[in-house]
């Protein structure tokens, strides 16, 4: 049963009663920028289900799901939903290293549609397409049913994004917790299908590395290959070098 929607004409009447009566509670959530949203929440209703409820076939991920998955302790007070664009054909042409350097060393893309709700925001994302690879139902603390990113695929989103998790040392705390549960098989065959541009296993071997992965673990990492330097993040200042990974990194790691 839905516990946060969208009200329809005929609905009007009913909720208006139902929220005299205490049994509804109405949430707006606005945007500078954008069109808000009006919820109507039935009791029990969670944060979650409300960003779940803004647009259809929609998934928490990033940092939404690095708390869901028990990965880190801190309370989320933004929540992050991602609806896929549609499929796109993949860029022409080689990687080069020019190239590489030069888009990491600008600050990386953020998003600008942010909602702000009771005490919390709503991030939404427009992820590139992936079929909802590795997206499955999770329970809430409230013990609602939530599609949410699989362990593995969350890993290699704030691998990609860290921004949307925090920051790279708050990924980094999620790898150290995901030490014991995550199939790097799984999280690699997860990354070959997402098929990105850029060799982001190589950020990804070093958040293992630092976190205390298997050597047997890193050593299936460093099989793909490095042939070009990579980031850890965009913009990075006071770098240092992994020459393992071929890996710029804030010089605190």
């Amino acid at each position: 049963m839905r516990r946060a929607f969208v009200a329809t004409i005929g609905e009007r009447a009913l909720l208006e009663y139902l929220r005299a009566e205490g049994l509804l509670q109405q949430v707006d959530l606005e945007s500078k920028l954008y069109p808000g949203f009006r919820r109507y929440l039935l009791q029990g209703a969670t944060a979650f289900e409300v960003a779940l409820s803004l647009r259809g076939d929609s998934y928490l991920s990033h940092g939404s799901a690095v708390f869901l998955h028990g990965l880190t302790e801190q309370l989320p007070l933004r929540i992050y939903v991602n609806r896929e664009q549609a499929a796109k054909p993949e860029p022409a042409g080689g990687l080069t290293q020019e190239a590489l350097t030069r888009v990491f060393a600008r600050p990386g893309r953020e998003t600008s549609y942010v909602l702000s709700g009771p005490g919390y925001e709503v991030v939404m994302l427009n992820g590139k397409f992936t079929g909802n690879l590795e997206v499955g139902p999770l329970r809430g603390m409230e013990g609602e049913v939530l599609m949410v990113t699989k362990l593995e695929r969350t890993l290699i989103d704030i691998a990609v994004r860290p921004v949307y998790a925090g920051g790279v040392f708050q990924v980094m705390e999620a790898y150290r917790a995901a030490k014991e549960r995550v199939s790097v098989g799984v999280l690699l065959a997860t990354l070959k299908k997402l098929g990105y541009r850029y060799p982001y296993h190589q950020a990804i071997g070093f958040y293992m590395e630092r976190a205390g992965y298997a050597e047997a673990a890193l050593r299936r990492v460093e099989e793909l290959g490095a042939e070009l330097d990579f980031y850890l993040g965009h913009g990075l200042p006071n770098r240092a070098y992994s020459k393992r990974w071929r890996l710029h990194h804030p010089d605190l790691f």
